[in-house]
C-alpha cells in the first residue's frame, strides 16, 4: 500500500516534483525504450482487496499470457492480504509471486513494470501518483478521487509522464457501450432530454465484514500508511476493513456505484462534468454504525456549459435496503430511449404521429436496434456483465502499454467522474445546490464563495 508515512502536504509535494526521474533512479521514458515488443512485462498487485480477488485478477490471466505480461508481485500491508494473495496467485497460475510489505519495497524490485492499484477508496489517487513517479504504468480502480486535490494530483502526474495509465471505469471498454457512443454520436439519436440511473441491492452485509473485524489487530498491519494523507485517528478494524462506510475513507455509494453511470454521461455527450448537483438521502435501514447512506438520489443538471437554455438531467437513484429495479441505464431522446441494461434502442415515448400531428410537425421515432447484435462483430469477451467488460479494460491496457497509446479508460475520463463525484459529495454534506469554479477547479457550494 503506502510508499510511506505521508501526510496531505507529502501527496502534493509528490506530485508537484514531477515524475521524470523513477524510484529506482531510472527515467521513467526508459521503461518504454527497454521494453521490446515481444519482451515480458511483468505486473505487481497493489491492494490484495476483494475486487482484486474477484475480478481483476481473474480478467488479467485472461489475457495476459496472449500480450506476454505476467503477475511478480503483490504488495499489501497487511500480512493475512499478502499470504493470502500470494496463495491464490498461486493456485491459479502455479507461480509464486515476491511479496512486498509496503511499495517502497514492492518498487525496489526491477522485476515490476507496471501495477494494478486496487486499495481502498480514498487510496486509488495517492497510490496512482506512487506508481507513476516510480516510472511504472498503472491500472487505478474507481473512484480515482473524492477530493479535488487527490484528483488534480493523480491527473498532473500523468500528463507529466509518458506512463500508461486506465481507470477501472470498464464500460469505456465494453463493445456494447462503444456501439452506443457511436450510435449517439451519428446523430442518430438525437439530443438526449433526460437520463434515468439506479443502483438498487438488498444486502445487510454489502460492505461488511463482521466476522473479520475482531480478527485484525492494529500490530497485524500498518495504520498510518492506511490513512495516508488523511487525518491522524485511532486505529479502528471496522474503518480499515469497512472502508466504505465511513467518510473520509469513501462516500458509499457515490464512489462505488454512481461514478461507474455518470461517466457515460461525460462519454456519450463529451461534457466535462454536471453544471449542478442536489442530492438527498440517509441511512434509513441499516443503522450498523456506519456514517455514509444507505438510500440516496442525486440529480444532476448537465448541457453546455455557456448556454444554460440547453441540457438534460439526470436522476441517479441507489438504495442498498431493496433490490426491486436492479441496475438500470436509460437514456431519452425525443424519438425514442436506449436501454443500456436491456441492450436495446427503441422507439419507445418517442413523439408519435398522432401527438405530431397536433401541432404540425412530424412524427419522430427511433428504429429498433440491438446494441448486442451491433457489437457482436466488435467484442472478443461475451459483454454480458461487469467481469466481461473488466476483462476488455484490462485488455485494453495491456495492449496501449505494448503500442504507448492513450486508453479507452484514460486519465481525462478519471478526472471527470472524480469532479462529479466530489460535486455530489458536497450535495450530500451540504445540502445544498453544488456547482463548479472551472477557473479554480474546486467545488462551489450555493452562498459561499
Amino acid at each position: 500500500m503506502s510508499v510511506r508515512k505521508a501526510s496531505r502536504r507529502d501527496f502534493l509535494k509528490l506530485t508537484s516534483a514531477g515524475v521524470a526521474s523513477a524510484a529506482l533512479g531510472v527515467p521513467a521514458s526508459s521503461y518504454a525504450r527497454i521494453m521490446g515488443a515481444n519482451d515480458r512485462v511483468g505486473v505487481a498487485i497493489v491492494g490484495f482487496s476483494d475486487r482484486t480477488r474477484s475480478s481483476l485478477i481473474p480478467s488479467f490471466l485472461k489475457v495476459a499470457g496472449g500480450l506476454n505480461f505476467e503477475l511478480v508481485a503483490l504488495s499489501d500491508i497487511w500480512g493475512r492480504r499478502r499470504e493470502e494473495g500470494a496463495t491464490y496467485i498461486a493456485k491459479l497460475t502455479n507461480k509464486q509471486v515476491a511479496l512486498a510489505r509496503n511499495n517502497e519495497e514492492l518498487y525496489d524490485n526491477k522485476d515490476v513494470q507496471a501495477v494494478i492499484v486496487a486499495t481502498a477508496d480514498f487510496q486509488h489517487a495517492f497510490h496512482g501518483v506512487e506508481a507513476i513517479r516510480a516510472g511504472r504504468d498503472a491500472y487505478v480502480e474507481k473512484p480515482l478521487a473524492h477530493t479535488m486535490e487527490d484528483a488534480q494530483a493523480i491527473r498532473n502526474a500523468v500528463k507529466d509522464s509518458d506512463r500508461v495509465f486506465a481507470v477501472g471505469t470498464q464500460r469505456r471498454s465494453s463493445a456494447t457501450y462503444q456501439k452506443a457512443y457511436e450510435f449517439i454520436k451519428s446523430g442518430q439519436f438525437g439530443d438526449i432530454v433526460s437520463v434515468e440511473m439506479t443502483w438498487n441491492v438488498n444486502q445487510p452485509g454489502r460492505w461488511r465484514r463482521p466476522k473479520l473485524v475482531p480478527q485484525l489487530r492494529e500490530a497485524d498491519t500498518d495504520w498510518k500508511r492506511f490513512l495516508i494523507n488523511r487525518p491522524f485517528e485511532p486505529f479502528d478494524a471496522r474503518k480499515y476493513l469497512e472502508f466504505r462506510l465511513f467518510w473520509p475513507f469513501s462516500s458509499g455509494i457515490p464512489d462505488q456505484w454512481m461514478v461507474h453511470q455518470i461517466d457515460t454521461v461525460h462519454w456519450f455527450t463529451g461534457l466535462p462534468r454536471p453544471r449542478s448537483v442536489v442530492a438527498n438521502g440517509g441511512i434509513y435501514r441499516w443503522h450498523d454504525g456506519r456514517k455514509n447512506w444507505d438510500t440516496m438520489t442525486a440529480v444532476f443538471d448537465y448541457g453546455p456549459l455557456d448556454d444554460p437554455t440547453r441540457g438534460f438531467q439526470v436522476i441517479y437513484s441507489s438504495r442498498m435496503t431493496n433490490s426491486a429495479g436492479g441496475v438500470k441505464e436509460l437514456y431519452y431522446s425525443n424519438g425514442g430511449t436506449m436501454d443500456l441494461d436491456k441492450k436495446q434502442i427503441t422507439s419507445e415515448g418517442g413523439l408519435t404521429e398522432k401527438l405530431a400531428g397536433e401541432m404540425d410537425m412530424k412524427a419522430n421515432l427511433l428504429p429498433a436496434v440491438s446494441l448486442t447484435q451491433a457489437a457482436s462483430a466488435a467484442t472478443t469477451a461475451t459483454d454480458a456483465g461487469d467481469d466481461d467488460m473488466t476483462v476488455d479494460n484490462v485488455r485494453n491496457w495491456l495492449e496501449c502499454i505494448r503500442s504507448r497509446k492513450t486508453t479507452n479508460a484514460y486519465i481525462e475520463a478519471g478526472y471527470s467522474h472524480s469532479v462529479a463525484l466530489c460535486m455530489t459529495i458536497a450535495a450530500i454534506q451540504t445540502g445544498q445546490r453544488i456547482t463548479f469554479d472551472d477557473a479554480k477547479q474546486h467545488v462551489v457550494v450555493r452562498g459561499r464563495s
